[in-house]
């Protein structure tokens, strides 16, 4: 069972957090109503997984992803967004923090945020000195349409090309998370089309469009294509989906206040936030992501952003 801990200077909201993982039944809750209490708590006991407010009365949240980072840069942080603190968001993900969810969301989109995050932050990498000598690796998988597949898919590129050090953990987090993110695109969104708006507005129908379409053609018959490439510069990642494709500059910004309490376009987000370079090819069903392998560079990327 995963040790959570939640952070929040706000008695409703860490109870309402707390009610929704403890319903759950998978996670060991503790509490900390302030940001020196929760690092406290952490020096103590390392928890799995930090979920945290990004105002704590004692400090925000960007002081509070730095201040936990340096002493333990492998333990992942999910960011709760209000609206009015999406800079500060943009800025404690670039600083390690793993992923976000906007409070208004937390009952939908939690623990499947939740669940994605610990799986990107428990998968080994104990090859990680020998990967950092590799000079090219490359693979191809052709995916069917099974949601079953997407965090072995991960956890296995994880696992062969993202090299890793207890200064950079957070990075190799970030590019699973990522990866995951373009994975659950391409299948929900490109080959069996359905939208986030719908999950928004119709969660019941969406789940009813999903069962349906996994099991119709033309839908089922669908593939996922997944190239990964290493070299001394870089690592590749190019997924493709049979589906008709998108417009990606339609996306909305997740993190404009009147798109907060949605879901659309967060993928793309935290695709663009982790990585130093992601595009699409012109008909949208094809994204790239690019991580540069030099420490300079990225953070380069990361400051420029």
């Amino acid at each position: 069972m995963a040790l959570v801990l939640i952070v929040d200077d706000t008695a409703a909201d860490r109870k309402r957090v707390a009610a929704l993982l403890r319903a759950d039944g998978d996670f060991e809750v503790e509490i900390a109503k302030s940001g020196a209490e929760a690092l406290a708590w952490i020096e103590a006991r390392v928890p799995d997984v930090v979920i945290t407010d990004l105002t704590l009365g004692d400090m925000d949240g960007l002081d509070f992803v730095t201040q936990v980072k340096r002493k333990q840069p492998r333990l992942p942080i999910i960011l709760m967004t209000t609206r009015g603190k999406e800079d500060l968001a943009l800025r404690a993900l670039h600083h390690g923090a793993a992923s976000y969810v906007p409070k208004a969301l937390l009952a939908s989109a939690l623990t499947m945020t939740l669940r994605d995050v610990l799986a990107a932050s428990t998968r080994e990498g104990g090859h990680a000195r020998l990967l950092k000598h590799l000079a090219r690796d490359e693979c191809s998988f052709t995916l069917p349409c099974d949601p079953e597949l997407i965090q072995p898919m991960v956890s296995y590129l994880q696992h062969r090309f993202i090299d890793t050090n207890a200064t950079q953990e957070h990075q190799r987090v970030h590019i699973a998370v990522a990866l995951e993110e373009a994975l659950v695109n391409a299948l929900y969104h490109g080959n069996l089309e359905l939208s986030s708006h719908l999950r928004d507005e119709e969660p019941e129908e969406y789940e009813r469009l999903l069962e349906e379409r996994r099991n119709k053609a033309p839908y089922m018959q669908r593939r996922i294509f997944v190239d990964a490439k290493l070299s001394r510069e870089a690592l590749v990642f190019v997924i493709r989906d049979e589906g008709p494709g998108f417009d990606p500059q339609g996306l909305p910004d997740p993190t404009a206040p009147a798109n907060l309490e949605r879901v659309s376009g967060r993928g793309v987000f935290l695709m663009r936030t982790f990585l130093d370079e992601v595009y699409y090819n012109s008909s949208g069903n094809q994204v790239t992501l690019i991580k540069q392998r030099s420490p300079q560079r990225s953070r380069a990327c990361a400051e420029s952003a």
